[in-house]
């Protein structure tokens, strides 16, 4: 009698153990899901702000047609990104094509000087740093996501419950690396 009480309070023990660990790993889960769509929300506010600096620039620019088109074709490519992979390189190329744009704007003195380029490189100033730190943020909760489905014990649970292994938030080649400059 007193062996069956015990097999059961070991039964009990180890399933609230693995509940324990089951509720960590879906926190984790959704704290990256949540972190996801942080940056999700800064890329928005990035692609939404591309045309408003490139609409603004079009008049005083009218030579730098293939730029333009860069631009729109980065920023189409990087909105229709599926995976976190997909889009850091593509968000990377976006990041590219206006590093280039920035270094035309120099040739265009009195586009420099307008107010409504000002205004929307300011924002799309503020919108990089936040884009920044919310893949920081981002790739933390990756970090403890991988870490908590790859130790044991965790990671017997983690496997029995197909939690799956996140990718990190990361840019491809060096150049990608470097936020654009928009400064004047």
């Amino acid at each position: 009698m007193v062996a069956l009480i015990v097999i059961a309070v070991v039964l009990v023990l180890l399933v609230i153990f693995l509940i324990g660990i089951y509720n960590t790993l879906i926190r984790l889960r959704n704290q990256v899901d949540n972190s996801w769509s942080q940056i999700d929300v800064q890329l928005k506010r990035r692609h939404d702000l591309i045309p408003n600096l490139v609409e603004t620039a079009k008049g005083y620019m009218q030579h730098e047609r293939g730029t333009f088109e860069a631009i729109t074709q980065a920023r189409s490519q990087a909105m229709g990104a599926k995976t976190v992979s997909e889009a850091a390189k593509a968000e990377g190329a976006l990041g590219e094509a206006l590093s280039k744009f920035m270094l035309v704007v120099e040739n265009y003195p009195d586009l420099k000087a307008n107010q409504n380029f000002l205004s929307v490189q300011e924002e799309l100033t503020s919108t990089e740093n936040k884009i920044s730190f919310a893949r920081q943020s981002y790739n933390d909760q990756v970090l403890f996501f991988n870490n908590k489905i790859q130790m044991f014990p965790s990671n017997i649970v983690a496997s029995m419950f197909n939690f799956g292994k996140r990718d990190f938030f990361e840019l491809e080649n060096v150049a990608e690396r470097e936020v654009p400059k928009v400064g004047f």
